[in-house]
């Protein structure tokens, strides 16, 4: 396939450009940076997402989009660092969108990322793909980032949208924050600890989107793994892969002061299921936490 690809330079888009670089497939990467490293052989072109639509000749005669720019969220969630969360997804997957509609030859799909903090906080209830979006600043910001992805479905074009969970990888994301205090011996539950955790091996994410520019499936994809655990037991295991006690709780106050109004990121219950993605065929390599923990942390 000729595949074109926004965040490349993330967490997410660095694997899934390796995986997709060593399966043949020809890249070619739109980024923020001239000086992305990238792969021999990935074209790039430089596009600030929120700035306009991206050059015409980068989605000439591509097959497959995948979508994954996006300001982080993990941030303390100042008024300029909300303005470029949201900026940085609605306005950039609707640019985006729109430079796909203008193409004589259309992409077969679009896959596009997006986050189960769609969901809300939902305490015990299991979500699947159907369940209904929260009400929080994050869920909002979800619903209308979807929303412009699925726009894309008037040019006749198949999209997939990933609702990721926490993404397990010992260089990126939130583990390498989390993993300090836990090697000390001073990590614990957050808050509670009984608010769900749904989580995946960045090993499975990136196949999961490969799975979803390959195979025909539409709509929602819950982007986690299918056993979830409560924080006191994520912290639990955590802490034994590491092997040490789980007995310092963070209060609930406490990331409240540290984290402001993300710290409702971190206290979020969403116990979400990737009911959709596996009715489509698609098998976890680690279903489990332990063994993906013990994956992650081996190096």
């Amino acid at each position: 396939m000729r595949i074109a690809i926004t965040g490349a330079s993330g967490l997410i888009g660095r694997r899934l450009l390796k995986n997709l670089a060593a399966a043949g497939h020809s890249l070619h990467v739109l980024s923020r940076h001239a000086g992305t490293n990238l792969p021999p052989g990935v074209r790039l072109s430089v596009w600030d997402s929120t700035r306009g639509e991206p050059p015409a000749d980068s989605l000439q005669d591509v097959d497959g989009v995948v979508h994954l720019a996006g300001e982080p969220v993990a941030q303390r969630w100042t008024a300029q660092a909300r303005q470029a969360i949201r900026e940085s997804r609605v306005t950039g997957t609707r640019n985006l969108v729109e430079a796909l509609a203008k193409l004589p030859r259309k992409p077969e799909v679009l896959v596009c990322a997006s986050a189960v903090g769609y969901y809300g906080s939902r305490g015990d209830e299991i979500l699947n793909e159907s369940s209904s979006p929260g009400a929080d600043t994050l869920a909002q910001l979800c619903v209308d980032w979807e929303k412009e992805a699925q726009a894309a479905e008037a040019s006749g074009i198949r999209v997939v949208r990933v609702r990721t969970g926490l993404v397990l990888d010992a260089r990126g994301g939130a583990l390498p924050r989390m993993l300090p205090p836990f090697r000390l011996g001073l990590g614990g539950k957050l808050g509670s600890g009984q608010h769900w955790m749904s989580w995946i091996h960045l090993e499975d994410l990136a196949a999961l989107f490969q799975f979803a520019l390959a195979n025909p499936v539409s709509g929602p994809l819950n982007g986690v793994a299918p056993n979830p655990l409560i924080n006191a037991g994520f912290t639990r295991a955590l802490a034994a892969a590491v092997h040490r006690p789980a007995i310092f709780p963070v209060p609930a106050f406490a990331l409240r002061l540290l984290f402001g109004e993300m710290s409702e990121i971190l206290l979020a219950s969403q116990r979400a299921l990737p009911q959709a993605a596996e009715a489509a065929g698609f098998r976890f390599r680690y279903p489990e936490l332990a063994p993906a923990l013990a994956d992650v942390l081996k190096a």
